[in-house]
């Protein structure tokens, strides 16, 4: 192998386009960007090694002996722990297959990409996911005829998962454009990236936008630790609230949102989050084991429910990932899963301010989606959030020295 600034420099590069293309070859392939993603890790971990040779190794090492890493590892090892009372050993590696690589790929990306991205990646990047939003748009507006020529699915749904990772994108790339000073350019990407998920027919992206939105606005207008307090208490919440939220919303809910919502099935959505809190009662503490979700309504903890809630738990997931958490991990797996959130959010506290409420705002549109829509280890989320850490952490990297004081305040 050649090794040397020139070849690191070459693998930078290479792997600042795989990062790019995220957004656009989702928008095509709506479950690739685990695939990219990796190969945009495996390209920016051969220009480190061809950089600093056996000292790449420290570079990826030495976050992991810092509380969030140590938390983390603590999170992972809880759930390779549950496979000991897991009634289907077999199921495990399916789920821990797709997730598990696809986390170590997005972990290595956001440690080494930020401090070596080329600086034509921003342009390309947002241009990308700009090109991906108007793909989307035209699609829609043809009625999917692109689809159609190019012999793909066609189902207003299969732009779901590329929204929802286009809303995860946009705000760390816009805020990059503001901080290099192309603030007319970050408005017009947040432009698009909103009128693509407005028009489509995800009710999970246009929750997140509505949320990273409005944590966004608490991040820049309050102070930083009124801030810092309502991002707790919305993380709090989203897990304490998580076994409970079917009953809830099954009391709350009145019949004429239901009926607003038919497309977005909120009575099946209420009796499944109804049914697997109450499995996650029969087995507080430890849960049923990590990736049970599939087959739940085989689980003992399934066996004391009645027949149609039974039922309800063999849909796969109950579309909340905190939820999953408990029903799979128990009250062990969510505080370990709370502590990583928690540290991620105090790690997020020292940025400068655009950069702290563009993180916030992530945070928020996140929680949003976890809270309604898909089951939690799989692999094209755990990929668009470490892009779009990544984008942020590039940002961090990447900021002006010139920036102003209350920008940093």
């Amino acid at each position: 192998m050649i090794v040397g600034p020139a070849a690191a420099a070459r693998l930078y590069a290479s792997g600042a386009v795989a990062l790019a293309l995220v957004a656009p070859v989702m928008a095509l392939a709506n479950r690739s960007s685990p695939l990219v993603v990796g190969i945009a890790a495996l390209l920016f971990l051969a220009g480190a090694v061809a950089e600093y040779r056996g000292r790449a190794v420290s570079l990826l090492i030495a976050p992991l002996r810092s509380p969030l890493g140590l938390a983390a590892l603590a999170f992972l090892g809880w759930c390779l722990v549950s496979l000991s009372w897991s009634p289907f050993p077999a199921l495990w590696w399916r789920v821990l297959s797709e997730f598990l690589p696809t986390l170590i790929a997005a972990s290595i990306l956001a440690r080494l990409a930020p401090a070596r991205l080329p600086g034509w990646a921003l342009p390309l990047g947002a241009g990308l996911l700009a090109a991906a939003c108007l793909t989307i748009v035209a699609s829609l507006a043809l009625d999917l005829a692109p689809q159609v020529w190019l012999g793909q699915r066609v189902a207003l749904f299969m732009f779901n998962r590329p929204l929802l990772t286009v809303l995860l994108l946009a705000g760390p790339l816009a805020a990059f454009l503001a901080l290099r000073g192309h603030r007319l350019a970050a408005g017009a990407l947040l432009a698009g990236a909103a009128l693509a998920i407005l028009r489509s027919i995800s009710g999970a992206a246009t929750l997140g936008l509505i949320a990273g939105g409005g944590m966004f606005a608490v991040g820049r207008l309050l102070p930083r630790s009124v801030a810092l307090w309502l991002a707790a208490l919305v993380l709090g919440l989203a897990f304490a609230l998580a076994p409970v939220e079917g009953d809830i919303l099954h009391r709350l809910m009145p019949e004429a949102a239901h009926e607003r919502l038919t497309q977005s099935s909120s009575r099946a959505r209420v009796a499944i989050a109804q049914s697997f809190g109450a499995a996650v009662a029969q087995a507080p503490w430890i849960g049923s084991g990590y990736g049970m979700a599939l087959r739940f309504a085989e689980v003992p903890a399934a066996q004391a429910l009645e027949p149609e809630m039974r039922a309800m738990l063999a849909v796969g997931h109950p579309h909340n990932t905190f939820l999953q958490i408990w029903s799979e991990l128990g009250l062990v797996g969510a505080l370990l899963g709370a502590l990583v959130a928690f540290l991620a959010l105090r790690a997020a506290s020292a940025l400068p301010r655009l950069l702290f409420a563009t993180a916030l705002g992530l945070l928020g549109a996140a929680v949003a989606v976890m809270f309604v829509e898909h089951g939690a280890w799989q692999g094209w989320w755990t990929a668009g959030l470490g892009a779009a850490i990544t984008w942020l952490r590039a940002a961090a990297c990447a900021r002006p020295p010139y920036e102003s004081a209350h920008e940093s305040a």
